[in-house]
C-alpha cells in the first residue's frame, strides 16, 4: 500500500530526503547533482527524473524505488514515453561501422544532400520521428563511413556532416527510453564537430550537448559547455554568414534556457536579451535549420524561459504575442504549443490547456506523443474537471495513454 497517497513526486522525495537527515546539497552531491536541481525536483518544477536516477536516489535515502515513486510507478512509463518502433535500426546504425570494401564510400555531396532533405522533411511531417527513423540509419552508417575513409580536406569536411548526422539523430533519440545511446551520439557528436575544424559544426554540436546536460540535471555542466562554445566563436561571428551568426545566437538562448531551469531569472533574461539582438539582426525570414533560431523563435523562446522560471502569467501573456502558424517548423510549433499548456496547467485555467495540446497534436502527434510534460499534463487533466474529462480522454487515446 502507498503510504503517502496524493503526494506528487517531489514532495515525497522532500519527505524521504528530510527522514534521512540530508540537506538538499548532500543528496545532490551524491548521486551527482546540484541542490538547485533538487530543489528543482522537489518542487516539481521539473519532471521526475528516469529510472537510472530514481535508483541512485533510493540507494542513498535507503528505501525502495517503489516506495519513492509510489502511485508515479503505474505511470513512469507513459510518461517518460514510448520506444518508437525504428528505435532499434537507429541503434544498430549508430553502433556499427562497417569497413567492408564491397561497401562503397559515398560522395560527400549525395550525403549533404541527403541530410538536408532530411532536415526539410523533419521540419514539414507531421509524422516526423517515423520520417526520421527511416531515414537515419542509412545516413548514419554512409556518414561514418564517410568520415573514416576519407583523407584530408574531405575527411574533415565528412566530419562536421557526420557530426550534423549525430545532431539529427539525437532529435530522434531525445524523450524516448535510449538514455545511453543519446549520451553517446551527443559526445561522438562533438568529437566528429573539433575533429572538422569547422565553426558552424562546434556550433551546432555545442548546442546538442547542452541539451543532453540540461535535460540530465547538470545545469552547472550545460552552461559550461553553451559558454565554452560561445567564447570560443565570439571572435568569428562578427564577419560570419548568417548560419554561424544564427547558430552562436541560438547558443545564447541555451544559456537562458539553463538558468531559467535553474531558476536564475536575472541571468535567464539576460542570455535571452543577447540572444534575441542577434535574431534582429538576422535576415528577414532566416530560419536556422538545426536549431529553428530566427526572429520568430526568440518569442517562442520567451514563453519558455516563463515557463521554467514559473512565471505562468508571463508565460500566458507572452504567448499571446505569438501566432503558433508562424512558426514554419510542425514540430517546433507543437513544441511551443506544449509549453503555452504548461502555462495554462500552471494557472489552472485547464480549458486553455487542453485547446493548447490539441493544437500541438494536430500539428505534429508524434512531438505530442513522445513529450513528457504534454502526456503528464494529459493525465493530469483526466481527473481534473468533469466539464474538460471527456476531451482529455479523446487527447489521452489519440496520444497512447489510455486505449
Amino acid at each position: 500500500m502507498d503510504s503517502m497517497p496524493g503526494l506528487t513526486f517531489g514532495q515525497r522525495l522532500k519527505v524521504y530526503r528530510e527522514r534521512s537527515g540530508k540537506t538538499r546539497a548532500v543528496l545532490g552531491g551524491l548521486v551527482g547533482r546540484s541542490a538547485e536541481w533538487v530543489k528543482a525536483v522537489e518542487t516539481d518544477r521539473i519532471l521526475p527524473p528516469r529510472i537510472h536516477m530514481l535508483d541512485r536516489i533510493a540507494r542513498v535515502l535507503k528505501v525502495d524505488v517503489s516506495a519513492l515513486i509510489g502511485e508515479l510507478g503505474d505511470h513512469s512509463a507513459v510518461v517518460n514515453g514510448p520506444e518508437h518502433p525504428a528505435l532499434a535500426s537507429v541503434r544498430d546504425a549508430v553502433n556499427r561501422s562497417t569497413l567492408s570494401n564491397d561497401v562503397a564510400v559515398q560522395p560527400l555531396p549525395r550525403i549533404r544532400e541527403r541530410l538536408t532533405a532530411a532536415w526539410q522533411a523533419r521540419h514539414q511531417a507531421s509524422d516526423h520521428r517515423t520520417v526520421l527513423g527511416a531515414l537515419l540509419p542509412d545516413l548514419l552508417r554512409d556518414a561514418q563511413r564517410a568520415a573514416l575513409m576519407y583523407d584530408g580536406d574531405e575527411r574533415r569536411q565528412a566530419q562536421a556532416l557526420l557530426a550534423e548526422v549525430l545532431g539529427l539523430a539525437q532529435m530522434f533519440l531525445a524523450y524516448q527510453p535510449a538514455a545511453e545511446l543519446l549520451w553517446r551520439v551527443a559526445d561522438r557528436a562533438m568529437v566528429a564537430a573539433q575533429e572538422s575544424g569547422d565553426p558552424e559544426a562546434l556550433a551546432c554540436a555545442g548546442w546538442f550537448l547542452c541539451q543532453v546536460h540540461r535535460d540530465a540535471g547538470d545545469w552547472d555542466t550545460a552552461m559550461a559547455v553553451t559558454l565554452d562554445v560561445v567564447s570560443t566563436l565570439e571572435p568569428q561571428v562578427a564577419e560570419s554568414n548568417a548560419n554561424l551568426f544564427a547558430l552562436w545566437g541560438a547558443l545564447n538562448f541555451e544559456a537562458a534556457y539553463t538558468a531559467a531551469r535553474a531558476g536564475e531569472e536575472g541571468r535567464a533574461w539576460r542570455y535571452w536579451d543577447r540572444a534575441d539582438q542577434v535574431a534582429q539582426r538576422l535576415p528577414q525570414g532566416f530560419y536556422q535549420p538545426q536549431t529553428s533560431f530566427s526572429q520568430i523563435i526568440m518569442g517562442v523562446h520567451a514563453v519558455t524561459v516563463a515557463v521554467e522560471l514559473q512565471k505562468p502569467g508571463e508565460a500566458v501573456r507572452q504567448s499571446r504575442r505569438i501566432d503558433p502558424a508562424a512558426i514554419p517548423s510542425r514540430p517546433r510549433r507543437a513544441r511551443h504549443l506544449i509549453e503555452v499548456a504548461r502555462g495554462a496547467h500552471s494557472r489552472s485555467n485547464y480549458e486553455a490547456a487542453v485547446a493548447a495540446l490539441r493544437q500541438a497534436y494536430e500539428s505534429a502527434p508524434e512531438t505530442i506523443r513522445f513529450n513528457g510534460y504534454a502526456r503528464q499534463i494529459t493525465l493530469d487533466l483526466l481527473d481534473g474537471p468533469r466539464t474538460m474529462r471527456n476531451e482529455a480522454r479523446d487527447l489521452a487515446s489519440k496520444v497512447g495513454l489510455v486505449a
